[in-house]
């Protein structure tokens, strides 16, 4: 997932309630269902939870180097990571629970504290892109929100925030030109049925058309539909690395 770090900054209170809504889901859980698939293929919901619990202390990593000036990665390796999410997935649910519960205050406990020039403050993702510090409230909603739907818990993309849809679906679409641009991907142009969204995937005139509720393109362009409530002809989109 990129960033658009062009745009008006999310405001925390967005973060926060997704957040709250992603905690709810949570808590409805059973340990059971902890050790059941997620929506990410080889993953288990204990390894989506493990991966949001981590990746909230990430961007406190990031707020940090915000705050203090001193360069703190998102991330210590990728290595570590990806152990951390391995070693975090068996859990039992109210160990997940508290973990996601602690991990989110600290961030955005912290995230409240931050000044004005802080927000300004350049740091760098995972992968090594430098953005404002105000872009990473958008990178934390995206995680969220879309791994909120990967949890298969009840919370599907017809639930996101319209706001949210809006801002991605732009962003999705940019994203996945340059995944296709060294495929023989044909051109074709994805249209939003409930706003004026419009946009052409790949390099020249559209063969055709596909078209949708925003939600449900984004879920299709993102991977996390098979984009069968859509209509046109889906092609098969390439593997998102």
């Amino acid at each position: 997932m990129t960033s658009t770090a062009s745009q008006t900054p999310v405001p925390l209170d967005t973060v926060a309630a997704a957040t709250d809504r992603l905690l709810d889901t949570i808590r409805g859980l059973s340990d059971q269902a902890v050790t059941e698939p997620s929506l990410l293929p080889g993953w288990t919901r204990g390894h989506v939870l493990a991966h949001l619990a981590r990746n909230a202390d990430s961007v406190v990593n990031l707020l940090l180097w915000a705050h203090t000036g001193v360069e703190i990665p998102q991330y210590a390796s990728t290595f570590l990571r990806d152990s951390d999410i391995e070693a975090g997935a068996p859990r039992p649910l109210a160990e997940q629970l508290a973990d996601n519960e602690a991990a989110a205050n600290r961030w955005l406990s912290l995230a409240r504290t931050l000044t004005d020039d802080a927000w300004q403050a350049e740091v760098r993702t995972r992968q090594g892109r430098p953005v404002p510090a105000t872009e990473v409230r958008w990178m934390r909603l995206q995680e969220v929100e879309i791994h909120h739907v990967d949890l298969d818990a009840g919370y599907r993309p017809s639930d996101w925030p319209a706001a949210f849809v809006t801002r991605i679906l732009p962003q999705a679409t940019a994203d996945l030109n340059r995944l296709t641009a060294d495929t023989s991907l044909e051109p074709f142009t994805v249209q939003a049925t409930d706003t004026d969204f419009t946009a052409t995937i790949g390099t020249g005139p559209a063969a055709h058309a596909i078209s949708g509720p925003g939600a449900s393109l984004v879920a299709w362009l993102l991977g996390r539909s098979e984009g069968t409530d859509l209509t046109g002809t889906v092609p098969a989109l390439p593997a998102w690395k």
